[in-house]
């Protein structure tokens, strides 16, 4: 399994690619504010994005997913609860001073809870953690010897993700982390969607939320 993130966007948004080594296809997560980003990472790995998934519909994380599909011809998937939340990108952009963001466009399919999607012998599961927004979701990303968990805005290192953005609460968010995230082993790596790596081991005696 190759796995590499790196920060896109203005506001550092953690983007993933997950690749098969045998294969050579790709996963890329959160990678709708990198185009650009995104492609010479795909290109210095030698890889062909399959699928462009999404934590959430926040427009750090999906804003120009049309451009990076039509770039990669990778099927764009996001979970049904956060179409609302992504198709009003240009409305929400205008209400705070934003940037013109880039065309919404028809995504591909949904992300529902539970989903495994696959390249190879590389697989991602779907984890709906409602919280952050209502269909915020996390990945594990496994081979079969090791799992590492993406979990955008809902889990941070010593933080939880916003909760008062609408349509949720607190007592969502921290009930999602509990109930997807925290059965996962200690050792268990935790990429957020933005700022350092942490563990679940680290989370679970040190996150102020979680106690």
């Amino acid at each position: 399994m190759i796995v590499e993130t790196f920060s896109v966007g203005m506001l550092g948004c953690n983007c993933t690619i997950v690749g098969d080594e045998a294969t050579r296809e790709a996963i890329v997560v959160d990678g709708g504010d990198g185009v650009p980003d995104v492609m010479r990472h795909l290109e210095r790995l030698g890889l062909t994005a399959k699928y462009l998934i999404h934590t959430h519909a926040h427009f750090d994380h999906i804003a120009d997913v049309g451009g990076l599909r039509e770039r990669t011809h990778a099927a764009a998937l996001l979970h049904p609860e956060d179409l609302p939340i992504y198709h009003a990108q240009p409305m929400l952009a205008a209400r705070f001073g934003l940037p013109a963001m880039p065309a919404v466009v028809q995504l591909d399919g949904d992300l529902r809870d539970g989903d495994r999607i696959s390249i190879g012998g590389v697989s991602v599961e779907v984890l709906h953690t409602p919280g952050h927004t209502p269909g915020s979701v996390c990945f594990a990303c496994g081979d079969g010897a090791q799992t590492r968990l993406l979990t955008g805005d809902t889990l941070f290192a010593g933080a939880i993700g916003r909760w008062d953005l609408g349509g949720t609460s607190m007592e969502d968010i921290v009930a999602s982390i509990h109930r997807k995230l925290m059965d996962f082993p200690d050792a268990t790596p935790v990429v957020p969607g933005h700022g350092p790596f942490t563990t679940i081991g680290k989370e679970r005696v040190a996150n102020p939320y979680l106690q």
